[in-house]
């Protein structure tokens, strides 16, 4: 498997005061007047540039990446991926739920389809295309990349049009690995949310399970 990066090229995220979404840049400032002390900006990605597996949110959450500017970070969803990583390899240090906790991605990087919070946690599908471009660009930049781990349908389509796919001929279904030639495989999974861990729509097995078909697709 190859993945569709081209050597030599440098990924810039977004700008602090990125103005692409309105709504969304909007709610930057009402929370930087609420929480001064907080992030409050495009949350940047997490690991290495030269990581063969990608992990791929939906965006971050107000009072975790938003908070701490740093993905996963000081929310619930974190409690179980940072363990999961750390369990497999994929990091090293301790999981503090704070940006200077000392942890590292080991071969593992972590991002978000789009990069700043959105109110209710929830993006509107123009704010998903409008901020697709950096995604796009940080995958094309990625050199070794070979297995992209999504949490949760909406990263899942994200994803997949980031690749330049049909989504209806890559439907999203938990554990499934889709490989595409060509490109990274994706692999799907319930997003790690306290939602769906305290249903039980998502256990940690299944997060496991999930994770070790993208180790394996690497």
């Amino acid at each position: 498997m190859t993945s569709s990066s081209a050597p030599g090229l440098v990924f810039k995220g977004p700008p602090k005061n990125c103005p692409h979404c309105p709504r969304l840049a909007e709610f930057r400032t009402e929370n930087r007047r609420n929480f001064p002390t907080w992030h409050n900006n495009p949350v940047p990605a997490f690991g290495p540039m030269d990581a063969r597996l990608l992990v791929v949110g939906l965006a971050p959450g107000l009072r975790g990446a938003n908070c701490t500017g740093r993905p996963f970070t000081g929310d619930y969803a974190g409690q179980l991926l940072y363990p999961s990583l750390l369990k497999y390899g994929l990091a090293r240090g301790n999981y503090d739920a704070v940006a200077d906790d000392g942890l590292d991605l080991v071969d593992c990087r972590i991002t978000n389809a789009v990069r700043c919070v959105p109110p209710a946690n929830k993006p509107t599908p123009r704010e998903q295309k409008a901020c697709r471009d950096f995604l796009v660009a940080e995958i094309a930049a990625m050199p070794r990349l070979r297995s992209i781990l999504v949490l949760g349908r909406i990263a899942h389509e994200a994803t997949i049009a980031t690749l330049g796919l049909r989504k209806a001929a890559y439907p999203f279904g938990h554990g499934t690995t889709h490989r595409i030639d060509g490109k990274p495989s994706v692999t799907d999974s319930y997003h790690c949310s306290r939602y769906n861990l305290n249903t039980r729509v998502l256990t940690e097995p299944m997060f496991h399970a999930a994770l070790e078909r993208a180790i394996a697709a690497t």
